[in-house]
């Protein structure tokens, strides 16, 4: 189970906001525009056209509109919450489905994304969570935790040594990047022997 309610913390966040950063939990627009910065400049290289990218905790797409100004490529979203499913559903025009990367079966692509998608989860849970989504992606997996040390009784704060260590027993690379926002840190799990763009 998460260290909270999901619902609860998401449909409060949704209701006292609207449909913002705020309205999933994110101390602003910028802070949630930052982390995605990051992770496009740490996969931008390595996307081409045909992908086909799932956005695992999807909120009300955002990331898809982000990436629409970026590049031109298949986005799916995946949410637990019925109300962000339907906003993104109508903000997007994306494939947009209502799916728990925790147990529901999950689609094969080329890259999975989670922003903040891990940020309520236990441990176990979050090990399970990046498992899982590093096994349904052909080319990678990138997303971005709370850095700090696991002390809270609300947020999911790893060490990027922790989620290092865990990653070793994939085939991938580890590239992580740290210090662009405060208590943030973002990991990609770049599959060996995929095929690239040049």
């Amino acid at each position: 189970m998460p260290r909270i309610d999901n619902e609860i913390f998401y449909k409060n966040a949704l209701k006292k906001h609207g449909a913002n950063a705020k309205g999933l939990n994110w101390h602003d627009t910028h802070s949630q525009i930052k982390r995605f910065e990051v992770i496009y400049d740490l996969i931008s290289s390595d996307l081409q056209r045909s992908d086909t990218i799932v956005d695992a905790g999807c909120g009300f797409g955002d990331l898809a509109l982000f990436l629409e100004d970026k590049i031109s490529i298949k986005y799916i979203g995946y949410d637990t919450i019925d109300q962000t499913v339907a906003i993104a559903k109508e903000r997007t025009k994306c494939p947009i489905y209502r799916k728990d990367i925790l147990v529901d079966p999950l689609q094969q692509v080329d890259f999975y994304i989670a922003s903040g998608s891990m940020n309520i989860l236990s441990r176990f849970e979050t090990f399970l969570f990046i498992e899982r989504c590093f096994e349904h992606s052909k080319k990678g997996f990138i997303f971005n935790l709370p850095y700090g040390k696991d002390e809270s009784k609300h947020f999911n704060y790893f060490l990027p040594q922790e989620i290092k260590h865990f990653c070793k027993k994939f085939e991938c690379e580890i590239v992580s990047e740290s210090g662009y926002l405060p208590n943030d840190f973002t990991v990609y799990l770049r599959k060996l022997g995929a095929e690239y763009s040049e």
